[in-house]
């Protein structure tokens, strides 16, 4: 594939396109896990602020565009697997929430820098086959990403919580009040379905993550808002859309040229397998992951 593309974009719910994107291609790519949510749309997305130049990236949207793929029928694998074949070392992902804290109002924005998982079944690694690796996860998001984010945000003039434990729920159904209520009292901050299973194989894939969560629900926690409903969510999504554009468009120039930060190290020392030991096919399937490292 000849050109490289640094920046990765998923869209969640609501966010199917972007805008200010030029010289767009569609690039569908198939991956040994299966295909992906859609084809990559891969432009020049140009600046807010005059006098600097448009970056390259690639977007995809994470449930296909007409959001046609439940949060349990995502391919993960092939999603990020995807990214990485072009050439990704970054991906800026934005993610519709609910609020667990009556502080992150619906249309605030949260950047997460923790997750908790509470999904069943749900494939979350690009390894087995033959080879065993166990990366690093403390922290599971990229500080810099975290940071760059929160800064774009402000610059948009959106209400933003920098930090916070995004747990992740199977669905497709929402929460009941026993474990919306239950969320609350362990601390968590936004409740969401997709997020978790991007930012472990992101990693893996040495590839720096973060979320832009929009609220778009008190979940249904709050007195006064017992009953989350799709079309409830979908009006407050449709006030963020305007904003979350905007924030992505703040965001890509400030996104560093190099990276400093040990994303894309995260294999080093993680893959225990024996070299010899591990099988050619499954050598062949890894490559773009395990490649400089393993040959």
């Amino acid at each position: 594939m000849a050109e490289q593309i640094k920046l990765g974009i998923i869209g969640g719910s609501g966010l199917y396109g972007m805008a200010g994107l030029s010289k767009t291609k569609e690039i569908k790519i198939k991956t040994p896990f299966g295909d992906p949510s859609d084809a990559y749309l891969t432009g020049t997305l140009a600046p807010l602020s005059t006098g600097q130049a448009g970056k390259r990236v690639a977007f995809l949207a994470r449930h296909g565009r007409g959001h046609r793929i439940l949060p349990s029928e995502l391919n993960f694998r092939a999603n990020i697997y995807g990214f990485k074949k072009l050439g990704v070392e970054r991906i800026l992902s934005v993610s519709a929430v609910g609020s667990l804290k009556e502080e992150m109002k619906p249309t605030d924005f949260v950047i997460p820098n923790q997750f908790f998982d509470r999904t069943r079944g749900r494939i979350s690694t690009f390894f087995g086959g033959g080879v065993v690796a166990h990366v690093a996860f403390a922290d599971p998001v990229c500080g810099t990403l975290v940071d760059v984010l929160a800064e774009a945000c402000r610059r948009a003039g959106v209400v933003v919580h920098k930090g916070g434990t995004y747990v992740c729920m199977e669905g497709p159904q929402f929460s009941t009040k026993a474990e919306s209520n239950t969320y609350r009292k362990l601390a968590f901050d936004i409740i969401g379905m997709t997020n978790l299973q991007e930012a472990k194989l992101a990693r893996e894939a040495e590839i720096c993550y973060a979320t832009c969560a929009m609220v778009t629900d008190y979940d249904c926690w709050h007195p006064d808002h017992d009953a989350v409903t799709g079309h409830q969510v979908m009006e407050y999504l449709a006030r963020n859309i305007e904003n979350v554009q905007k924030v992505i468009l703040e965001a890509v120039p400030r996104v560093p040229a190099a990276r400093s930060c040990k994303c894309g190290s995260a294999l080093a020392h993680s893959i225990i397998t024996e070299a010899k030991k591990i099988p050619a096919a499954t050598k062949r399937k890894l490559a773009p992951i395990i490649g400089k490292y393993i040959r």
